[in-house]
């Protein structure tokens, strides 16, 4: 039977199983039916499979998002299987991955939008698969900017969280940083956590939790006080204070929440982000490209010159960058070593002339392709100028990568990723449109 269907090349569906469904559960099972079956596995279950029923998962995201009548929602794939006695259930699994009634969207990659400002994120919402924000981006960047938060109309996070959610609807996770990743009550954290939760479900919420270096619950404050600079290096915390982020994302990971296990800028950081068993990961490219050049800059002039001026606008520039502490001293040859241990990391020499900062991108892909998390994707991030979205892209088509392009998420301001749909022609070609339809009905 098998074969002849294969060879005539008809399209099954769950319908065409034509199984017995309990009264209560025909609503539920409409929205499933036109789940696509191979042959092979159409032609295995006709001779098993005696009724349908759908599983609890799905009836409580239906239940929740209702939607249209006959149709899942966005965000989720249809899980199919056997279950004792001849039952075959459909139930929905999260993923991003999946559009409507559990439809591949249109790319393996996917993107989402640095933003908490519901008016910008409007117009790209049916693009996005994800939507990431922290304090910086809620508060600053919206709700205490009067030329984002138009006539003060958003009061609060949970009112800006609450709008994000209507307006992406059920197929875009929303990953939320906590305010205070130091609380050292852990009971407080998860009512934050709870408050997320019930604001955007549990099929949304992703608990965005930051690497803490040696920050700490006791000497945070010096980040809010006078020059905002941390007395200690960014590699002289204890190991409590650096494995505090881990930490937390594995208890929020034990609790069942997905976490975005954010601030990673290094490539050295992933393999040991990875153990805390992260739903995503981050490649941070903006600053660190930008810091790179001007290292880069300011070593070759003082090798060139050897004027001490260049060197002193090194030392500078490190510390107002936190690669030395407020209270470190490093002698000349140190700052001069610390730089170029810097340029070691990072795949580049004092005589390179350009640097596509994405060689941490290029690790954590591989350290994903290498690693036991099939889930985990990578966050590309940070991004500015006119070459790093398209750098990105070249990345993700080099033969290489193929085959991780569906474990990555591009993510930026939303202005910044709709500059990229428009190039000089589209201005040319559309006057000659307009001027060719003009006064025409």
């Amino acid at each position: 039977m098998s074969n002849f269907i294969s060879k005539i090349n008809v399209s099954v569906t769950v319908k065409d199983l034509d199984l017995a469904v309990k009264p209560d559960q025909v609503d539920y099972v409409q929205r499933i039916l036109d789940t696509p079956l191979d042959p092979e596995t159409f032609a295995w279950l006709s001779t098993r499979a005696k009724s349908l029923e759908v599983g609890e998962e799905l009836r409580k995201v239906v239940d929740y998002f209702k939607g249209a009548p006959g149709n899942t929602p966005a965000g989720f794939r249809r899980d199919i299987r056997l279950k004792k006695d001849g039952v075959l259930e459909v139930d929905l699994v999260r993923d991003i991955s999946k559009d409507k009634d559990g439809k591949e969207r249109p790319t393996k990659v996917l993107y989402s939008a640095d933003s908490a400002n519901p008016y910008e994120v409007a117009p790209i919402a049916p693009m996005l698969a994800n939507l990431t924000c922290n304090p910086g981006i809620i508060y600053d960047l919206f709700l205490n900017n009067p030329e984002a938060n138009v006539g003060n109309k958003y009061k609060d996070r949970d009112e800006v969280m609450t709008s994000i959610g209507d307006i992406l609807g059920p197929g875009a996770d929303i990953s939320v940083e906590l305010n205070n990743p130091f609380e050292q009550d852990f009971s407080k954290i998860l009512e934050e956590v709870h408050r997320f939760e019930e604001i955007l479900s549990p099929w949304r919420l992703v608990v965005k939790v930051p690497h803490t270096g040696p920050v700490n619950h006791e000497n945070y404050t010096e980040l809010l006080e006078g020059t905002g600079r941390l007395g200690k290096g960014f590699d002289k915390g204890t190991t409590a204070d650096a494995l505090r982020g881990h930490d937390l994302a594995l208890r929020l990971h034990e609790e069942g929440y997905r976490v975005n296990f954010t601030l990673m800028f290094e490539p050295f950081q992933t393999q040991m982000a990875l153990q805390a068993r992260p739903y995503f990961i981050n490649s941070f490219i903006r600053h660190r490209k930008m810091q790179t050049e001007r290292i880069i800059g300011l070593l070759k002039a003082y090798e060139l010159s050897h004027d001490a001026y260049f060197l002193a606008q090194l030392r500078e520039y490190l510390a107002a960058n936190d690669y030395i502490g407020a209270d470190e001293k490093l002698d000349d040859l140190s700052v001069i070593q610390l730089a170029q241990t810097f340029l070691t990391y990072r795949g580049v020499d004092v005589n390179t002339d350009s640097f596509d900062g994405l060689d941490g991108v290029r690790h954590n892909l591989r350290a994903l392709r290498n690693s036991n998390l099939e889930d985990t994707r990578l966050i590309i991030c940070s991004m500015e100028g006119t070459m790093n979205y398209p750098d990105i892209d070249r990345l993700l088509m080099e033969d290489e990568f193929k085959d991780m392009a569906d474990r990555v998420v591009v993510t930026a301001e939303p202005q910044y990723l709709a500059r990229f749909t428009s190039t000089n022609q589209v201005v040319s070609y559309q006057r000659r449109f307009m001027k060719a339809a003009a006064g025409q009905a």
